[in-house]
């Protein structure tokens, strides 16, 4: 199902302690989060996941990374089944194993909006370079450095990919990503956000210059708001982590929310709570302690 009407948006609800509130879904990022440095994810974290389900919480991952990179966490995600991947560009059923993801939500970036995005941030930044990231298919410039375990499967400019009778072109684009090979990774981010406005929205997740270009609203927030409120589940039911400035708006958004200790500045400032860094099993030890609380 394609979506692109209105997203949903919440805020914190100050009136009530999200601590005091029994919560109903924890919504995880992955990398520098649930993941270890070595993209595993540990006995403990494992069990953790476990013992919250049983608990009858629900367990959202909430990531930038596409479909086919879910086969990290596929055997961990047990009964739901369920990932919001591309930073809330798509939701993932799972169930299927490796190779077998079905999607089950599509928040696309309009073709129109993906070229206007590409022509404004390349005036803005000269030198950026672009990847085209669709539900299937992953594309990319031949100036594009290899940052991905991946061949691509077409190189040509982003006006050529992104074209009316571009290869996959019966395919949604999820988002765009678009690397600078010189600026800092902050200030990338705030030239392309200030070149795009409202047109798209724009977010990191990478220590290096590479920014995530989606539709307009589109964010892991919204779509997480918008499963949540299809489930009947309040902001303040809702446990986030992360660690990057993809996660801002959904660690702003969830009841009680916690900043990896490796966690971004602006990480830190959104979260409400803090826990230990990823190689330290930090998610584990926070959801340890809330099912400890409960008993």
């Amino acid at each position: 199902m394609r979506e692109n009407g209105p997203v949903t948006s919440a805020t914190r609800q100050p009136e009530t302690p999200a601590s005091a509130v029994p919560p109903r879904l924890i919504a995880t990022d992955l990398d520098g989060t649930l993941l270890r440095d070595d993209k595993s994810v540990s006995p403990r974290t494992v069990a953790a996941l476990a013992a919250a389900e049983e608990a009858g919480i629900e367990v959202f991952f909430v990531t930038g990374r596409p479909a086919r990179w879910m086969d990290v966490v596929s055997d961990h995600v047990h009964g739901h089944g369920l990932a919001i991947c591309g930073n809330g560009a798509a939701v993932v059923d799972l169930h299927g194993g490796p190779g077998a993801h079905r999607f089950v939500k599509v928040r696309e970036l309009a073709r129109e909006n993906a070229l206007d995005a590409v022509r404004l941030v390349r005036d803005a930044a000269p030198g950026t370079v672009y990847a085209i990231e669709q539900t299937y298919g992953f594309y990319q410039e031949p100036a594009y450095p290899k940052l991905h375990l991946e061949i691509p499967d077409t190189l040509a400019p982003a006006e050529k990919l992104l074209a009316p009778d571009a290869p996959g072109a019966d395919e949604p684009v999820l988002k765009i990503l678009a690397f600078h090979p010189e600026l800092d990774p902050d200030v990338f981010l705030d030239v392309a956000r200030r070149a795009l406005g409202d047109r798209a929205n724009v977010t990191r997740s990478s220590p290096s210059a590479l920014l995530e270009i989606s539709g307009p609203g589109v964010s892991k927030a919204s779509t997480l708001a918008l499963c949540c409120a299809e489930r009947g589940i309040a902001p303040k039911e809702v446990v986030a982590f992360g660690d990057m400035p993809n996660d801002v708006e959904m660690l702003t958004w969830a009841g009680q929310s916690y900043a990896m200790g490796n966690a971004h500045p602006d990480v830190l400032a959104a979260a409400s709570g803090r826990t230990v860094d990823n190689n330290e099993d930090g998610v584990a030890v926070v959801i340890e302690r809330m099912l400890a609380e409960r008993r």
